[in-house]
């Protein structure tokens, strides 16, 4: 009878349990974006893996950073390098749904880090890139509350 019960009780609660993160992240290490830095896109134009010696947890997750300068740089203004949709991929979230991303398929549009799913799916969204973010702000909070 306690096993029934302890079971009905996961079964209950297993939706709550897998509620969206409002920032993508590994689920073992609490990694956003892989370990990568999200300054060294603007900075450097380009995907750089983060330190473990420059870590700093923000809205529940780790991100890294490659050097000390750019974790400052974080900090002083998370929301401006931060990536769109928590870091999920840009083109699943257009689409309605999430999906992971690959840190290396990435693109800085008006100042914003939108990253993607794979090269190929980044390529697909590149070509309405526009239209798509437009998409994604619509989806976005909705997606947050199921």
């Amino acid at each position: 009878m306690k096993t029934l019960i302890a079971f009905t009780t996961l079964l209950l609660l297993a939706p709550l349990a897998s509620a969206l993160s409002p920032i993508n992240k590994s689920k073992l290490s609490s990694l956003a974006i892989k370990g990568y830095d999200p300054v060294s896109y603007y900075t450097d134009a380009k995907a750089t893996k983060g330190q473990k010696a420059f870590e700093y947890e923000y809205r529940g997750a780790k991100w890294r950073f490659s050097s000390k300068q750019n974790l400052d740089q974080f900090k002083a203004d998370p929301d401006a390098y931060a990536p769109q949709f928590g870091g999920y991929c840009a083109w699943a979230v257009s689409q309605g749904y999430t999906a992971n991303i690959d840190p290396e398929a990435w693109k800085v549009v008006e100042g914003k880090l939108y990253l993607n799913y794979n090269k190929s799916i980044q390529a697909k969204w590149e070509k309405d890139a526009e239209t798509l973010i437009m998409k994604g702000n619509k989806n976005w909070p909705t997606l947050l509350e199921e």
